[in-house]
């Protein structure tokens, strides 16, 4: 009997670096309680720092007193309706319109930093509204402020559009001004025709702001972009060079009288392209090194062929216009950069540019195909034509393209290269790439309208086809104007405009009262939490009272470092896991009692609980943060807060449960006065009978 105590007690007295070991664990876990406390509650803290160097003029630390951040239901809030603008929206689509518009809201909210915002859609009786809860924004201006005026990311072309008919006065009207309009334009190319100097009536009559400079002379013109209706109208009147074209022509600029004064021959070359952009270079959205971006296109350029050069392109590039493909389309002179003009005319039909440094990056083009095309130098004398907005005050002198907000993916903030002034950069989807490289190739010679919230913020005017999916938003932008700008644009361009429907400050759900409640309730709960342990099992159920306290302070603590949210809901999750580390407790000590009833000793009950209630507590523990999970990632925002707290107080009951009060039970053990096993609530079989 001797040989079986001392063969138990072996390794216990073997092992003196193992208790000292167990020593520092236990002092570290006390220190960890007593330092999380003090960051849960930093100003009994700070009032003792203040007490300490009011006595002893000793400067102490202090603690930030960072406030939890409190869901609507325990702080109020602020009530917002909108409602979202459907009408230019297919039936069958605007459900998922309505559900990007949610989402955009909830993120731009998140964003700010809103305690758990509470974001939701209704559609009723013909109607698409966006109900936003925002918690802790008591002002009403301040959460419209926070939430921002709703980006709507718009591109226009020139042209008269009116949301309305006209009536028949204002039809009227009209008729007769663009009569007039066309009678005084017939004056001027009589006055033409019959010997006028074609100069001086440019000087006088003419609208081209640049007439100065260039008496009205444009050269290189074809059947594509803004001057197609002048070189048609050459076509088909059929003048010889140096005339007055027997028509006035019509166009989205006026009515222009002209004068044709040469054709050439030039070549339009159909283009693809891979591009490999890099750091420095305009418009970047993953940017590489220099080095890495000149070894991608070396191999996209050792690899391509005329044959294969689509998928190198979805291998190698950057950018993938075209849908993907790299299609650039019938090019025109003038239409790219002149480097890489230069370079596709160097090569044959089928053939490979060299490698050309662009500030977009790296690129070469195949040259798919190549015609010749005629090209006209012409003088113009540019005409008004009243407008749609020239006779109605409401009409809008640009109209809609398909490009919008809802083809952006990206923006950022960059520095013009030669001014250093900040702009915001555009970077679109596929389908945004592809419209916008159509609409910059029609509209050449003509601005392209951006609009943010129904505001032009930006009229550039196309010098030459854009391809690659990028723009600029340019402007009198301070930094932060731009930062804001594209951080509105990242959270997200709204799919449809919305309207402010309501807007109202309402009180909590249960208010300040409801808080200080559950706040007494919990105090109460673990109270008898705790005298139900103690009692039941005495010095274990101490020691797990003391684990459970570093548990709650650890849930505090997690909250304010990463943002949580409190809400009711949230509070429950909060309990519920605190029922759960005090049911791994339970199992483990009931499992000690059994352990010891069979014969064991102390230390070897004490080992044999913790190890054979470990399965069913982490069975246990595991299916329910499957459950806490799946209502994370399917529920809505309060729901949401119920998981989140559940989930990490599954994750810390582990730690406090197992580790925490195995820690502290091993360190106890050793202490001889404490080894009696009443202390542990220990009873042999025979006397648990008696």
């Amino acid at each position: 009997m001797e040989t079986w105590k001392l063969k138990k007690r072996t390794p216990t007295s073997r092992g003196p670096k193992r208790q000292w070991k167990l020593r520092l664990g236990g002092v570290l876990l006390v220190l960890a309680t007593l330092m999380s406390a003090v960051y849960d509650f930093p100003f009994l803290w700070n009032q003792a720092a203040e007490f300490v160097q009011a006595k002893t003029g000793w400067v102490m630390p202090t603690v930030s007193e960072e406030a939890y951040r409190l869901g609507l239901d325990l702080q109020g809030g602020t009530h917002l309706v909108y409602e979202a603008d459907m009408t230019q929206i297919p039936e069958s689509e605007r459900a998922e319109a309505l559900e990007g518009v949610r989402d955009v809201i909830e993120r731009r909210v998140n964003a700010f930093g809103v305690a758990e915002p509470l974001v939701q859609t209704t559609s009723s009786g013909g109607k698409d509204r966006v109900i936003v809860e925002l918690a802790g924004v008591l002002d009403v201006k301040e959460a419209i402020k926070q939430i921002g005026e709703t980006p709507v990311l718009e591109f226009k072309e020139s042209g008269a559009e009116l949301d309305r008919e006209l009536t028949p006065e204002e039809q009227a009207q009209f008729d007769a001004a663009l009569a007039a309009d066309r009678a005084s334009a017939e004056e001027v190319l009589k006055k033409a025709r019959t010997g006028n100097s074609f100069d001086d009536l440019v000087a006088e009559l003419s609208l081209d702001q640049d007439k100065a400079t260039t008496k009205g002379v444009l050269d290189g013109l074809g059947l594509a972009g803004i001057y197609a209706p002048m070189v048609q109208a050459v076509i088909d009147s059929k003048v010889g060079v140096n005339t007055v074209v027997p028509t006035v022509v019509e166009s989205t600029e006026g009515l222009i009288v002209e004068k044709y004064l040469e054709k050439t021959k030039s070549t339009d070359m159909m283009l693809s392209l891979v591009i490999v952009c890099f750091e420095g270079k305009e418009n970047c959205e993953n940017p590489m090194s220099a080095l890495d971006a000149s070894i991608q296109i070396d191999k996209a350029k050792q690899e391509a062929t005329k044959d294969n050069f689509i998928e190198i392109v979805q291998k190698y590039s950057t950018d993938k216009t075209g849908d993907g493909t790299g299609d650039m389309g019938w090019v025109a002179p003038g239409q790219i950069p002149s480097a890489l003009e230069l370079a596709a005319r160097a090569v044959p039909v089928g053939g490979i540019t060299d490698v050309v440094e662009t500030e977009y990056g790296y690129v070469i083009l195949l040259k798919r195909d190549e015609r010749e095309v005629d090209v006209y130098k012409m003088q113009r004398i540019l005409l008004p034509l009243t407008k749609l907005s020239d006779i109605v005050g409401d009409v809008s002198p640009w109209k809609n393209t398909p490009l919008s907000g809802k083809d952006l993916t990206r923006a950022s903030v960059q520095f013009d290269q030669t001014t250093g002034a900040p702009h915001v950069a555009l970077q679109f989807n596929d389908a945004g790439s592809q419209l916008f490289s159509e609409l910059t190739s029609r509209l050449i010679g003509q601005p392209i309208a951006i609009f943010l919230d129904n505001e032009p913020i930006s009229i550039p005017r196309v010098q030459q086809a854009i391809y690659g999916g990028q723009a600029v938003i340019s402007g009198e932008f301070t930094l932060e104007e731009a930062k804001v700008l594209a951080q509105r644009l990242n959270a997200g361009a709204l799919p449809v405009p919305v309207e402010l429907l309501s807007q109202e400050t309402v009180g909590p759900t249960l208010g300040l009262a409801s808080l200080e409640r559950s706040i007494h309730a919990a105090y109460i709960g673990f109270l008898l939490v705790a005298v139900f342990m103690i009692g039941l099992y005495r010095l274990p159920g101490l020691l797990a009272v003391l684990a459970l306290v570093l548990y709650a302070f650890l849930n505090l603590a997690a909250y304010r470092i990463f943002g949580v949210t409190v809400t009711l809901s949230g509070v429950a999750g909060l309990v519920l896991s605190l029922g759960i580390a005090v049911d791994a407790n339970v199992l483990i000590f009931e499992r000690m009692k059994d352990e010891f009833r069979s014969g064991r000793d102390l230390t070897t009950s004490i080992d044999e609980g913790f190890k054979r209630a470990w399965a069913p507590i982490r069975d246990g523990h595991f299916t329910t943060l499957i459950s806490a999970l799946v209502l994370y990632g399917f529920s809505s925002s309060f729901v949401r807060g119920f998981a989140l707290t559940l989930a990490l107080g599954v994750i810390l009951s582990l730690f406090t449960a197992i580790t925490v009060t195995r820690v502290y039970l091993k360190n106890i053990r050793t202490v001889t006065w404490l080894k009696a096993p009443w202390l542990y609530g220990l009873t042999r079989k025979n006397e648990a009978t008696k």
